[in-house]
């Protein structure tokens, strides 16, 4: 057994009248991770982390099992030999491999799983933990990108709960809830623009690594703020909300926002459209998956209507920004397209770090591998995961 007997704070504890939560947190190092931690930290009644899981970062996972005691961290991306097994706390099992991570999502003793972890690489552990029946908030867009239709029957057969921790499908997953689903025209997803939204083309055609990482308004991880720069997070999020939300692609749009106060929106049948609104700090949608149904005290910074600010909302320019039109063409195909072109955009986010590629080359290369795939309709999970090695191949070969 990986976590002997009930532990001293199991699902069976109560405080203060309200059952602790055991939380295994994937990809505790990253952005989502540090910030789940942060809502834990002030929430520590409610919440407590079972398991942390890092990639590379070890020093890191390290002082933080010494700050939350939990009672395993696993380590995927190094060996034993690696490290300095004396920085971590006696009574934490270190465990190493991909493997343990997908054990302890969905061992009896964690309640909630937050998938944090980046790329195609989050989806072996949430799948782990929706098939166990867990709550799985999830932060992994590439899960649905991926898998969508698989993802969603297994949610059904196994009864899990899986709640959006991205802060658009979070907004939506939120104002969803004053209106029945077949009363909902469509949803509009917001986007910041990120830092290129007024550049020309020709302009765009010439960004360096470093005006592509300086995100005006969100502090994310690099793979992250690059997706944000190309509008290629964009792109996945249409694919992730066709999926979350049994939408058609028609019912789904999206709109540049540069304030990134308004998080997406809801239209309903009768013209009334729903806005969740923050400031733009993503401890609140973490929170909020972490305590749905329940609305707990705020971590985060709340609006300051003693301030003046806009709520400009402007169409996006696909001249400019041709991923959007990539993923509205991958949400329509479903299928093995969305696992290709997942793929294929992670690595060619890696070689326009790498200084291997121009910034706009990054939708360019993404748009040929999906051309050269041989397109399956209804593919299994292994024939996606067989596609993923494929495109990344052919993404490393562009």
């Amino acid at each position: 057994m990986l976590l002997q007997g009930r532990l001293s704070l199991g699902s069976d504890t109560v405080v203060e009248g309200a059952r602790v939560q055991q939380v295994a947190i994937l990809g505790s190092t990253g952005s989502i991770g540090t910030s789940c931690l942060s809502v834990i930290r002030a929430h520590a009644s409610r919440f407590s982390p079972l398991v942390l899981t890092a990639h590379r970062r070890w020093r890191e996972l390290a002082a933080q099992c010494h700050e939350f005691q939990p009672r395993v961290a696993i380590l995927t991306g190094v060996s034993p030999v690696d490290i300095d097994r004396s920085l971590f706390p006696p009574g934490v099992d270190l465990r190493f491999g991909p493997d343990a991570v997908s054990e302890v999502a969905a061992h009896p003793d964690v309640d909630t799983v937050v998938s944090g972890i980046v790329g195609a690489a989050g989806l072996h552990g949430t799948w782990a933990a929706l098939e166990a029946g867990k709550r799985v908030a999830f932060a992994n867009k590439e899960t649905l990108v991926v898998a969508g239709p698989l993802v969603m029957n297994l949610v059904q057969r196994s009864g899990a709960t899986l709640l959006p921790v991205d802060s658009e499908h979070n907004a939506i997953f939120q104002a969803m809830q004053a209106g029945r689903r077949e009363d909902v025209r469509r949803v509009i997803l917001t986007a910041s623009g990120g830092p290129f939204r007024d550049w020309s083309t020709e302009r765009i055609d010439s960004v360096t690594i470093e005006q592509a990482l300086a995100h005006p308004t969100w502090d994310m991880g690099p793979k992250i703020t690059i997706d944000s720069a190309t509008m290629m997070n964009k792109a996945l999020e249409i694919i992730e909300a066709r999926w979350l939300f049994d939408l058609r692609v028609d019912e789904i749009e999206v709109v540049i926002h540069p304030s990134s106060i308004v998080h997406s929106l809801v239209e309903f049948a009768d013209g009334s459209v729903l806005a969740q609104m923050s400031p733009p700090d993503m401890r609140l949608p973490i929170q909020y998956a972490l305590s749905w149904p329940e609305r707990l005290e705020a971590v985060g910074p709340r609006m300051d209507f003693t301030r003046a600010f806009d709520l400009r909302f402007e169409p996006p320019d696909p001249e400019r920004f041709p991923a959007l039109k990539l993923g509205f063409e991958v949400a329509e195909q479903g299928g093995t397209a969305g696992a290709v072109l997942n793929a294929a955009n992670e690595v060619a986010v890696e070689r326009f770090l790498q200084k291997e590629l121009r910034f706009t080359d990054i939708p360019r290369l993404c748009r040929s591998v999906l051309e050269a795939h041989t397109f399956e309709s209804e593919p299994t999970l292994d024939e996606l995961l067989r596609l993923d090695r494929w495109a990344r191949q052919e993404a490393l070969r562009w």
